[in-house]
């Protein structure tokens, strides 16, 4: 099973940046669909953004146009840039990969969560 561990998390002000990095390691052969959920407490944890490995990339409605999501092969990271980021974005955000591709994607690794929260 892939270890994945997040950076990146922290505190900002509304209309601020953050990027998450996530690290991949201790797994032989290659990743298929890497990506992001979130999780507020109380409330169902949801897909931020995921990406193939040939690039290709989905997001979720509410961050279309302030996310952007880039995986680096060679360095077995992916990362998350967010922008203009608003209060509603607080939650703690999970890194999660499939050995498939992203579409029916059954992700069995996940990392242990960053916290990211928005103020203002």
């Amino acid at each position: 099973q892939v270890q994945l561990a997040e950076s990146g998390g922290g505190s900002v002000q509304s209309g601020g940046s953050l990027r998450l990095s996530c690290a991949a390691s201790g797994y032989t052969g290659v990743i298929g669909c890497m990506g992001w959920f979130r999780q507020v407490p109380g409330k169902e944890r949801e897909v931020v953004a995921s990406i193939e490995r040939n690039g290709n990339s989905r997001y979720t409605d509410s961050v279309k146009g302030r996310f952007t999501i880039s995986r680096n092969d060679a360095k077995n990271t992916v990362y998350l840039q967010m922008n203009s980021l608003q209060p509603e974005d607080t939650a703690m955000y999970y890194c999660v990969s499939a050995p498939s591709a992203c579409g029916g994607a059954d992700f069995d690794s996940w990392g242990q969560g960053t916290q990211v929260t928005v103020s203002g």
